[in-house]
């Protein structure tokens, strides 16, 4: 139990530091000093700063990768629900570790290869499920005509930004922000009910002509 509590507090304490002076501009003493070990103590828990760096790779990144491509396989939501679970577990976790994804994005540049590897197929497998959701959401007519490549990568823009100005000890509910932008990136998508609002035959025919398009999309074998 002590170990695993000293270990703890050593990915704490490497975090915080990686994110004041950066993965390079922190030295494997620096970590020591802060946990209160000696550097030969420190080896007995972590091998190097890689190891550090690359479990923070895995928690934000992998787990999140894992854990979205999980919700987009849910049979029991429909695209709209399972955009909206997405976002809101993004926005939740965001604000709850904010300082380990400001650190992670500022320090995208210095990850060595093999990490740097790992967190961009996180990356890849995040934006190929949430794009798999849209395109579903598309071709059931629930949201309206969009690249959901695009689309997805509309979608994280909403939530990629909720590290840097949400403040645990501000006014801010949390809860609310996680709904508030889970609703607002599940209504830049949905499918408005032109037919009411049709001004000319033009218009009219327009509506038609997507229509036409949905129903040629779902009768593809």
């Amino acid at each position: 139990m002590r170990r695993g509590l000293v270990q703890q507090e050593i990915y704490e304490q490497a975090t915080r530091l990686f994110a004041e002076r950066g993965f390079a501009g922190t030295s494997f003493q620096d970590i020591a000093d802060a946990v209160g070990l000696t550097r030969p103590a420190l080896y007995h828990y972590v091998r190097n700063k890689d190891e550090l760096l690359a479990k923070l790779v895995a928690e934000i990144t992998e787990d999140a990768a894992v854990g979205i491509a999980a919700e987009a396989d849910r049979p029991d939501l429909d695209p709209a629900q399972k955009i909206r679970s997405i976002v809101a577990d993004t926005v939740r976790r965001q604000g709850e570790h904010a300082a380990r994804f400001r650190l992670l994005i500022r320090s995208e540049a210095d990850l060595p290869a093999d990490i740097a590897a790992k967190h961009a197929a996180g990356r890849r497998s995040v934006l190929k499920s949430i794009a798999t959701v849209i395109g579903e959401g598309v071709q059931s007519g629930i949201f309206r005509e969009v690249d959901p490549r695009v689309a997805a990568l509309g979608v994280l823009g909403i939530t990629n930004w909720v590290a840097w100005w949400y403040q645990p000890d501000g006014h801010d509910d949390l809860a609310q922000i996680c709904d508030e932008l889970a609703e607002l990136a599940v209504a830049g998508l949905r499918q408005k009910d032109n037919r009411k609002s049709a001004q000319s035959p033009a218009e009219a025919i327009g509506i038609v002509r997507e229509d036409l398009d949905r129903l040629e999309r779902l009768l593809r074998p």
